[in-house]
């Protein structure tokens, strides 16, 4: 016996075919191919199924109730097969070719990419470095004035020091000059 069975949804991408192939193994299935197509614009599975008719009668059972994890399914047709169809060997090294394939060409996307982050890490490292001798030179510029504020702070505080010991030396001198002209009135002296 043998059947075809479209399955639509979201279903590319998702591992669809290897879970099928897993399936299809597990029942000893005999004969088997499965497809990505599209059907009317929506991702369809075109699976062929050929074996003895209990075992591809499970298989349509399974495949009607089970599915991988972020697949979604909205319908199953299933219909009579009339031609070739492939032993299951066969197509399990085709998938695996495919697979390969694939890996193969997200590993060249995944270089790209990196290739692309080493360029963008490169011209980061060196605006860091740019900001680092700007801010540095900022830094000393800050600290040069620093310095020269301060001297300039303390050498006004000297000044005011002066200026406040000079005043509060003549004010003591006027009031030990009246103390002494107090006391002589009062003749303490």
């Amino acid at each position: 016996m043998m059947v075809k069975i479209t399955i639509i949804g979201k279903v590319h991408d998702v591992g669809y075919r290897p879970f099928l192939l897993d399936l299809a193994d597990s029942l000893l299935i005999e004969k088997f191919d499965a497809r990505n197509v599209i059907v009317k614009g929506m991702q369809a599975v075109v699976v062929l199924v050929g074996g003895d008719k209990e075992t591809v009668n499970k298989f349509v059972e399974a495949v009607k109730t089970e599915k991988p994890e972020n697949a979604i399914v909205e319908e199953v047709r299933v219909e009579e097969f009339k031609g070739f169809v492939r032993s299951i060997d066969s197509y399990r090294q085709s998938l695996m070719v495919n697979q390969l394939n694939k890996i193969v060409q997200v590993g060249i996307q995944m270089l790209k990419k990196q290739d692309l982050m080493l360029e963008k890490q490169d011209e980061t490292i060196k605006e860091i470095k740019e900001t680092r001798e700007y801010l540095s030179e900022k830094i000393d510029g800050v600290r040069e004035e620093v310095v020269k504020v301060r001297k300039d702070v303390v050498g006004e505080i000297r000044e005011l020091r002066l200026d406040l010991k000079s005043y509060l030396d003549e004010r003591l001198k006027k009031i030990e000059s009246e103390i002494q002209m107090i006391k002589s009135k009062l003749g303490l002296i």
